[in-house]
């Protein structure tokens, strides 16, 4: 079976978030298979498809090193960017099937469109040893599937270097424990409006570089705060990092990226 590596949320190789996606299956490998698979290829998510009868229509399931997860955007995208680019389907929209309910998705401004449930977040009270594990006191502290901790601003985001240990234990009111994400409103100059990164050793990976489901959580937060639907987003993992557009739309959100294919290959067992 072949199997591509894409860097999601990127305009060119070597950015955004890199993912493993494996050729469609036939029936659903052994959850232990995959679990396995994604563990030897040591990236944040290795997707696995689906087919059905419908050609447009796939089951879709991501395991990162450590575990089976319920929601990942840039896999999501990852996904059908080897369905349409790689595989050469042609349909006009495709719809995975997930633990989070159908996802579509459609290519869109020479990128892809991702219609995903939004996550409006809550504000909390302090949680006992974010200011700490952080390494800085965050204005606000919001709390949907991960915990959302505002800064100052884009310097203290950038700057941002946590102790992993420590926030690997950390939950919130709801949501998942230690998965944190760290944002601020972006300087005047760039052309993004927030900057934000995303650490989740909650589920075995460190620092995620462009994460899809953190900014179903991210977009209903700014549209509120800046006072619109579109919200324009940068993800700083140093070294790569990644652009998510979002747009809030009712209890949806859509998420706008690119994807580049960097590695084709074939797997053995």
């Amino acid at each position: 079976m072949k199997q591509w590596t894409i860097d999601a949320f990127a305009s060119a190789p070597f950015k955004g978030n890199p993912a493993c996606v494996v050729e469609p299956f036939d029936q659903w490998p052994d959850a232990a298979w995959m679990q396995a698979l994604a563990k030897e290829n040591n990236q944040a998510e290795t997707a696995f498809l689906l087919r059905t009868d419908d050609p447009a229509r796939f089951g879709l399931r991501w395991f990162t090193p450590r575990m089976e997860v319920d929601l990942c955007g840039h896999a999501t995208l990852a996904s059908a960017h080897v369905l349409l680019a790689e595989l050469g389907l042609s349909v006009d929209a495709l719809t995975f099937d997930t633990r989070s309910g159908p996802l579509i998705v459609r290519a869109s401004d020479g990128g892809y469109e991702m219609d995903f449930p939004a996550d409006p977040p809550r504000r909390t009270g302090a949680v006992e040893g974010l200011a700490e594990a952080l390494g800085v006191a965050p204005l606000e502290v919001w709390a949907g599937r991960y915990l959302v901790a505002v800064l100052a601003d884009a310097a203290a985001v950038h700057a941002c270097a946590p102790d992993i240990r420590g926030l690997a234990t950390l939950q919130g009111e709801a949501g998942e424990p230690g998965q944190v994400i760290v944002c601020a409103p972006a300087e005047p100059s760039d052309d993004v409006d927030v900057v934000d990164r995303f650490f989740a050793p909650g589920c075995g990976v460190d620092e995620d570089p462009a994460t899809g489901s953190a900014h179903c959580i991210l977009a209903p937060l700014y549209a509120d705060k800046l006072g619109r639907a579109d919200v324009r987003f940068r993800q700083v993992f140093p070294g790569r990092g990644g652009d998510i557009a979002t747009v809030l739309n009712g209890d949806r959100v859509l998420l706008r990226g690119q994807a580049m294919t960097v590695i084709e290959s074939r797997l053995r067992v």
